[in-house]
């Protein structure tokens, strides 16, 4: 009987995935190991919608795009520690590639572990580029478009309105990606997403049927650039948009604004305690604030006229008679009714105002900055962000101090933006991602958040390595593609910039997106040829070059991290190289899931041994194929989960 497996060629098939959850579920539904539609209509009754007439968003290739999200990934993630800062402890990570291929391949490791997402895709305004995806053969197509091989000229292609597929293309380019991101989120995460008119309306509706309405959470108008267009006709827009959503209601509940700083002007009554604190007005304002709306919270309060103390009755030294009467003269009402201000009284003051030209008191209530627990007051995330800090002139800025030159990128994101977002979820331990990282601002911003609170949230970029143009600021600075100007801002923001520079202890890992080490993976089948003639070719192939990629120093690292993220373990796993028996074998420590990999051509008796003892028993266990024999993968199989390349 076999008892080992072969290793995982490819990312997370969810295609079978979801089918095996559908069975595992409903079982009465399948027949001949296919779904039975009329089992499935008997089972769910009345629950299946088949109006022909209904709401659907839809759109030339929209098919394509869900096939885009099943089709797994063959491509693996190569580490490059040269790139990197502190690549054996850091667990920040920058990754050169496609996003839709490196989102795949995170699918398994990353599964419901991110907690934060910002990304700023391209507007689709007529010259951004847009992904050519290619379902078929996805990681051909991103070798292709980034000039890593030939193929006769193609290049990263713009999106222009004259191409007759216009807003099809860019929602058939996103769709997969925030399908696959949805994935990655925990159950409390959330996801910001910028975006400008041109496609602020579809993509809601698109985030609407991935992430549900009832996870719509907001829409932030963002004054990033208040200059406005140039254009010499038309509306001069000022401002873009920010999209947040949430994978579940719990979503929701985790946006809870902001810190106060203690500088905050709003903060400038002293209290007797010496404690900081603001003055709100007790009287309602806004809807429902006549008397006649609540009777019984219009009432009197008493102010002492030498300590400005407030009372419910009129005793000794509470002389002062206030109701709750607006400026015109309107009664009105208190927001606490008399239970509640008996309570909390010691939390109201009297204060002296000028109305009409009179002296006269109100009643305010004492709003501390921070709670007896030391718990600093938040500010709620506001539907509008003006701040000067928001806008592009103030992003290029960081540029100039880092490069010496604000002209390296178009349109940058300023770090204060994503951090407003970041300070504004609660916690301050979570994964952030960002799969359109651009020139790095979220890196920067997860960087420099965590120095200012004390924080230790880890950030996840991905990066397609667009070439910049030829004669472009950024080439003759030496950058020849995007994803080297991220990397290299990391790092300046890592050194410390600027006239007083703070350096940062941290680092970040670097991978890069590229074929699969497995022979398997990098067969291409000839569509001229049948199914036989391909097979055939397929193990001619096999049999010249079966584990011949796999030997070398060079390689074996890349080989162990293959079988990291497509077995599932985080790209942070704690390796370390070790003997077992004879053998050298990487022991990878993904907290959760232990695996051991060894790529030497023959495993040594001693080591099956070794092997099969309890300290092993059931960790993953993955080698050449040829390096045992049926004797020995017998023998290791009744102990170890045992995977063969």
């Amino acid at each position: 009987m076999k008892n080992h497996k072969k290793v995982n060629l490819t990312s997370s098939d969810l295609s079978a995935e979801k089918l095996a959850e559908l069975r595992r579920v409903l079982p009465e539904a399948f027949g001949e190991d296919k779904i039975d539609w009329d089992k499935l209509r008997a089972v769910l009754g009345d629950k299946i919608d088949e109006r022909i007439e209904k709401f659907n968003f839809s759109w030339a290739g929209k098919t394509g795009a869900i096939q885009n999200v099943l089709t797994p990934s063959k491509a693996t993630l190569r580490p490059e520690k040269s790139e990197g800062v502190k690549f054996d402890t850091s667990e920040n990570l920058f990754i050169d590639g496609d996003n839709l291929e490196v989102l795949k391949l995170l699918q398994k490791a990353y599964f419901e572990q991110v907690k934060m997402i910002y990304i700023d895709p391209p507007y689709n305004t007529g010259g951004d580029f847009v992904y050519r995806d290619d379902f078929s053969a996805p990681l051909k197509s991103y070798l292709q478009q980034t000039g890593q091989v030939d193929a006769e000229g193609n290049k990263l292609q713009t999106n222009r309105e004259t191409s007759g597929r216009y807003h099809s293309d860019w929602l058939s380019m996103m769709y997969p990606r925030l399908k696959l991101a949805w994935n990655l989120l925990r159950d409390d995460g959330v996801i910001f997403v910028s975006i400008d008119d041109n496609e602020i309306h579809r993509l809601r509706m698109m985030m609407d049927e991935i992430f549900s309405e009832e996870h719509f959470v907001g829409q932030l108008i963002v004054r990033s650039n208040p200059r406005g267009s140039q254009e010499p006709y038309g509306v001069s827009a000022e401002h873009e948009y920010i999209l947040v959503y949430s994978k579940t209601d719990a979503g929701k509940m985790i946006i809870i604004g902001a810190a106060r700083d203690e500088d905050d002007a709003e903060f400038n009554y002293i209290t007797e305690e010496e404690k900081q604190a603001r003055l709100l007005g007790l009287r309602k304002r806004g809807g429902d604030w006549r008397r006649v709306d609540r009777p019984n919270m219009f009432y009197p309060f008493y102010v002492n006229p030498d300590t400005y103390k407030v009372s419910t009755k009129k005793e000794k030294g509470f002389t002062v008679e206030v109701l709750p009467v607006r400026p015109d003269g309107e009664e009105s009402r208190w927001t606490w009714g008399k239970d509640t201000a008996k309570e909390r009284i010691t939390e109201l003051i009297g204060k002296k105002i000028q109305r009409n030209g009179l002296e006269q008191y109100d009643i305010y209530r004492i709003d501390l900055l921070q709670d007896e627990e030391g718990n600093t007051k938040r500010e709620k995330l506001k539907s509008i962000l003006e701040d000067k800090a928001f806008n592009y002139q103030s992003a290029r800025q960081y540029f100039k101090l880092m490069f010496g030159t604000s002209e390296l990128f178009d349109f940058p994101k300023p770090p204060e933006l994503i951090q407003k977002l970041m300070s504004s979820i609660q916690g301050d331990d979570y994964i952030v991602l960002d799969f359109f990282a651009g020139s790095g601002t979220t890196a920067q911003s997860v960087l420099e958040q965590n120095l200012k609170d004390a924080g230790s949230r880890k950030f996840v970029l991905v990066q397609l390595p667009e070439q910049t143009p030829v004669g472009s600021i950024a080439r003759q600075k030496g950058y020849e593609n995007i994803a080297d100007i991220s990397k290299d801002r990391i790092r300046k923001v890592l050194e410390g910039y600027g006239d007083e520079p703070k350096p940062i202890d941290d680092g970040f890992k670097v991978f890069k997106l590229g074929v699969s080490n497995y022979a398997e993976n990098q067969f291409e089948f000839d569509p001229a040829k049948s199914e036989d003639e391909n097979k055939k070719a397929f193990e001619i192939y096999i049999g010249k070059t079966k584990q011949a990629a796999l030997f070398g120093d060079a390689d074996e690292l890349a080989v162990v991290y293959e079988n990291i993220i497509k077995e599932g373990l985080s790209l942070n796993s704690k390796i370390t190289e070790q003997k077992i028996g004879k053998n050298s074998v990487y022991f990878v420590d993904g907290d959760k899931q232990q695996l051991l990999v060894c790529l030497d051509k023959k495993i040594d008796d001693k080591t099956v041994s070794e092997l099969t003892g309890g300290s092993y028993k059931g960790k993953t266990f993955i080698c050449l194929d040829n390096a045992l024999d049926d004797t020995s993968k017998a023998n290791l199989g009744l102990n170890v989960e045992l995977k063969t390349i």
